[in-house]
């Protein structure tokens, strides 16, 4: 038994009577971290003007929330299974609306940095809990659609922020980003109160402070390492000091969790095929979606010379597609039709064949980018949806909160992976075809000295990108083909052993 009153029992049994109004908060809370995400990429111009900020400040600004909520997310999970999932999605929107204010007022960029640290402690409270609660309030046989319509509504706060933001940005200042969360925070706070049944582990383990000590900064690293890469070098100083406090820490807290008798984060987890396979699956999922976004908003600025904003228009169709097969509960059908390991593999393919779609027929004009966008959305409704399933389905649901932090730590690790790793493609093709020493695209043109020389160097960006699209493309295409062999297996495994 996981729950721990008449409600949240009901719950279990017979899904939640309101649970799809519950669902609908829950993901209005989601909604507005996934927005803070992008949406201070569009203000950077304003922030940079109105505080003087350096481009030190605006890399701590964007980099202190998704850092502290990354670093987070493990930690956050397991204190909402020991502690209320109720209790802390209540904290995790507190939170979140007093950083968000602070944020909206702050006068220099210490406040704003801090405010979005602030944010970031909300955001993992409130990314951990959403889907936690979710696997709660649903029954084992809806809980694919409820996922499916969460996962609809990550991809939908990645695509709104930009737009969302250059719209704020448009009819009020860079402040008003941040105040329109205050009112989603306020109803989310009441409606939690008011809808969300309380429940937690039962088993009232005693807190593993060190683990979530060593957790929390093992992750930080790394994500800081990830994202400091691209622009320090790789080899430099401060990623390879990161990239090596990441490894040891990770590694004591790998070998703390083997000892400690009461684990966040219980290594027996990964001797789980269905578990294993899920999290490679979601990793190179991330992976691949991450890099071909960060590598396409570039290819749509630099070489077709869109706006920031028309940039972020034509990426739309690939969110609207997961979108509308995910809220229209069709993807989940699919799923249930065909098997979750199969499911997996067919939609790891179609998002390797977007991939492919954009790297090779990109240069024809937008038609061929809108078709791997669209491919790449169908194949993103099919599969995250069946993955973040499979994830929380192979930990006990008293452990929903860890389930729900593996699932965003994976993503959260994945994009900044695949952002680092397919940028280093291209930039590694595109100094090799570019004899200038420029360390961008924009760099390069500001260095040629005809037209003929910026179509070259126009070319070179455009072959740099369909390598490193390909690379991505192969890389969702086995790990998809990989995942869904392990989820394969798993299944064999336990038809034998309820056979046995």
């Amino acid at each position: 038994m996981t729950t721990s009153s008449p409600e949240a029992t009901q719950a279990h049994s017979q899904g939640h009577p309101q649970r799809w109004l519950i669902l609908g908060v829950i993901c209005l809370a989601q909604l507005t971290v996934l927005l803070d995400n992008t949406v201070l990429n569009v203000a950077i111009p304003s922030l940079t003007r109105e505080m003087d900020a350096a481009t030190s400040d605006i890399q701590w600004m964007i980099n202190a929330y998704s850092l502290v909520q990354s670093g987070l997310l493990l930690t956050a999970g397991s204190a909402a299974d020991r502690y209320g999932r109720k209790k802390m999605l209540l904290t995790g929107l507190a939170l979140f609306g007093i950083g968000s204010l602070v944020a909206g007022l702050a006068q220099t960029t210490g406040q704003l940095i801090a405010a979005r640290a602030g944010m970031g402690v909300g955001g993992a409270l409130l990314m951990t809990t959403t889907l936690a609660v979710a696997m709660q309030i649903f029954t084992t046989e809806e809980q694919p659609r409820a996922i499916g319509v969460w996962a609809a509504v990550n991809s939908l706060g990645f695509a709104a922020g930009p737009l969302i933001g250059g719209f704020m940005l448009d009819h009020f200042w860079w402040g008003a980003i941040f105040l329109v969360n205050l009112p989603v925070a306020a109803l989310g706070l009441v409606a939690v109160v008011a809808l969300v049944p309380e429940s937690k582990s039962p088993q009232g383990d005693r807190p593993d402070l060190l683990g979530a000590l060593l957790s929390t900064i093992g992750m930080t690293s790394l994500v800081y390492a990830i994202i400091s890469g691209p622009g320090h070098g790789w080899t430099s100083g401060r990623v390879l000091l990161t990239a090596g406090v990441a490894a040891v820490v990770l590694g004591a807290f790998a070998y703390w969790e083997s000892r400690v008798p009461y684990p966040m984060l219980d290594p027996h987890f990964f001797r789980n095929r269905r578990f294993t396979g899920a999290v490679a699956g979601a990793v190179l999922i991330a992976f691949g979606m991450g890099g071909a976004l960060f590598l396409l908003t570039q290819h749509l600025q630099f070489v077709l010379g869109y706006g920031a904003l028309e940039a972020g228009l034509r990426t739309a169709p690939l969110a609207l597609t997961i979108v509308a097969l995910n809220f229209s509960g069709v993807a989940a059908k699919w799923t249930a039709k065909l098997g979750v390991p199969v499911s997996i593999a067919l939609g790891m393919t179609l998002m390797s064949g977007g991939l492919v779609s954009i790297a090779t027929l990109a240069e024809h004009g937008y038609p061929g980018t809108l078709l791997g966008l669209v491919l790449i959305g169908v194949g993103g409704a099919i599969a995250s949806p069946a993955m973040a399933h499979a994830v929380m389905s192979a930990i006990p649901r008293e452990k929903a909160g860890v389930g729900a932090g593996v699932n965003g730590t994976v993503a959260e690790f994945g994009n900044g992976l695949g952002v680092a790793v397919l940028g280093a493609v291209l930039t590694s093709r595109f100094a090799a075809l570019v004899p200038v020493a420029a360390s961008s695209l924009p760099a390069a043109l500001a260095s040629a000295g005809s037209a003929g020389e910026r179509e070259r160097i126009i070319d070179a960006f455009s072959s740099g990108l369909e390598t490193s699209l390909l690379v991505g493309a192969l890389a969702v295409l086995l790990g998809g083909l990989l995942a869904a062999a392990l989820l394969r297996r798993a299944e064999r495994a336990d038809s034998r052993a309820a056979g046995a």
